[in-house]
């Protein structure tokens, strides 16, 4: 594909250009900066010159993180309060339609490739084991190989793999075309598994299938919505997922992590590309 070959030549350009610092020395009155991006991508190891305006800025974007993690676990708690009473409600469909746990954990690869327990309401039959059909849809999906996939009735592609009637069930349906089958992952935002905004996690097999460009999306740690949710979701090819993730990665920021949560609410109530 051409997006994969032009892929990390496009993106090294990005992560330079990434102003947060890790780093600092002095010497001779000048500072060398180094950006955060140096430690999980070696091949970008580059140094940068800047005044002390540069430096100044540099030092605030330090604080970054840690106003994203009070962030997360702000919204995350104030959400699971706000919408328990819709998350017990839910519970309570789930299991009035079909037997087996309302939960569904699965393990996804998270910052830096480590697993973590990933939590969904479950929206399957449960018993039926669909790991081999999604390991080869996977596996094609992100080789961009050709998929089986889905259409909407406005015939827009969907990259999803195919189910039947006896493996979703009715709850399970209304679910994922709402995206309320996501709410439990408000608990691994507060954990800290996950953020709110950040590249979806991947099952475990399927990290195991990156390309090295593409392994560049686990820097960061997962969020439970994305730049490339409000950009095409599950309308878009892998690779394309992949530059999005890496676009976010470059230039996030705290206004824009904002930004890119409150234009994820229309999303699902409009049950948009959810597949």
């Amino acid at each position: 594909m051409q997006g994969r070959a032009n892929g990390p030549e496009r993106i090294e350009t990005l992560l330079c250009q990434h102003p947060s610092v890790f780093r600092l020395k002095s010497r001779n009155g000048s500072y060398h900066m180094l950006s955060q991006h140096a430690r999980s991508i070696p091949w970008q190891f580059r140094w940068q010159r800047g005044s002390g305006p540069a430096v100044r800025a540099s030092l605030s974007r330090a604080g970054y993180p840690v106003a994203k993690r009070l962030l997360d676990v702000f919204i995350s708690l104030a959400l699971l309060i706000f919408l328990a009473p819709l998350m017990l409600a839910v519970a309570i469909a789930i299991r009035l339609d079909s037997s087996g746990p309302v939960i569904y954990v699965q393990r996804r690869g998270g910052r830096d490739g480590r697993l973590f327990n990933f939590y969904k309401f479950r929206s399957m039959s449960n018993g039926h084991d669909h790991t081999q059909e999604h390991r080869k849809f996977a596996e094609a999906y992100i080789n961009g190989w050709t998929t089986d996939h889905q259409r909407t009735e406005d015939g827009v592609v969907i990259y999803k793999p195919a189910t039947n009637g006896h493996t979703v069930t009715r709850v399970g349906r209304w679910l994922r075309s709402t995206s309320l089958d996501e709410l439990p992952q408000l608990f691994n935002v507060l954990k800290g598994d996950m953020s709110l905004v950040g590249p979806r996690p991947s099952m475990d097999y399927e990290v195991a299938m990156y390309t090295e460009w593409q392994r560049q999306r686990l820097s960061v740690l997962p969020g439970l919505t994305g730049w490339a949710q409000i950009n095409g979701r599950s309308r878009l090819a892998f690779d394309e997922i992949v530059r999005l993730d890496l676009e976010y990665i470059a230039r996030r920021s705290l206004l824009w992590d904002l930004g890119i949560f409150l234009a994820t609410i229309p999303v699902p109530l409009r049950a948009q590309d959810a597949g």
